[in-house]
């Protein structure tokens, strides 16, 4: 039975909370790295940092919003040195697939020194139930740039649990997982299977990536719309229009489909409206 905490780094966000989930239901130690938890962690005051690792012999290693942000990769170098001197033995990283900054994040893991797994994946099919695509689903619409580009969209449930094996069996020491969905899809599929879940039409609106960008300032926060706008512009151009075995890799079975996915969530009323 394992004794030293899982350090999960963004429990709160949409992979961390299901990774920390699924730990606790095996009766694992976890330690929710949150900005709120009983150990704080902000990746903003560094003087979190090695309290939260401290004591914990692996931690789920994600970054809000993006590894895109400036600054990101260098804090993740100097995570990666804390966790290093307070005995962290393994680090699971989230990248992002195609992105040249993620990649960046991924070699100062490489190089830490430190028992890694990299975990680096395709868009989250979450983003349309959980995220900032959620609002204009329950209009039916699906604004997107990127025009024809095909996706291998991913369930995010697959994503944790490519983490949790991870964290918890020694074979995938020094792996590279690259996990997608289990077939291509354009934006104008994804909407047709989100209307047949959702039982209504969603309709994908073909946008400029500066229609984009204004879509996500709506939020209030330009900053986090220049990110994500530069992230699409760099990823939706065909880089990604392909599958990768990482899922059947890491668990032995292949990804969800995202028709499940949307089956899922329409069942549990993810795109029902606040009354």
């Amino acid at each position: 039975m394992q004794t030293d905490p899982v350090l999960v780094i963004g429990a709160t966000g949409k992979t961390g909370r299901r990774v920390a989930a699924r730990l606790q239901a095996m009766d694992l130690p976890v330690r929710l790295g949150a900005r709120q938890s009983d150990t704080p962690f902000d990746w903003q005051a560094p003087e979190t940092w090695a309290p939260a690792l401290r004591g914990a012999r692996a931690a789920y290693v994600t970054y809000f919003p993006d590894l895109a942000f400036p600054g990101a990769v260098e804090k993740l170098k100097a995570l990666c040195a804390v966790a290093k001197e307070v005995g962290v033995q393994r680090l699971v990283l989230l990248s992002g697939r195609g992105e040249h900054h993620a990649k960046l994040g991924e070699d100062v893991v490489r190089a830490s020194g430190i028992g890694f797994t990299i975990v680096r994946s395709a868009w989250f099919a979450q983003n349309f139930s959980e995220g900032y695509l959620r609002a204009p689903i329950l209009d039916g619409v699906l604004p997107m740039p990127g025009g024809g580009i095909a996706e291998p969209i991913i369930d995010i449930d697959d994503i944790a649990d490519v983490v949790v094996a991870a964290l918890t069996q020694d074979d995938h020491d020094g792996h590279l997982y690259e996990v997608t969905g289990p077939r291509l899809m354009t934006f104008a599929d994804m909407a047709r299977v989100l209307g047949d879940a959702i039982g209504r039409p969603i309709r994908h609106i073909p946008i400029s990536f500066e229609d984009f960008h204004a879509e996500i300032a709506k939020s209030g926060d330009t900053f986090v719309a220049d990110v994500f706008t530069a992230i699409a512009r760099e990823t939706l151009d065909g880089r990604n229009a392909h599958v990768s075995d990482g899922v059947m890799r890491a668990l032995g079975r292949p990804p969800r489909d995202f028709a499940d996915y949307a089956g899922t969530a329409a069942a549990s009323g993810a795109w029902v409206r606040a009354a």
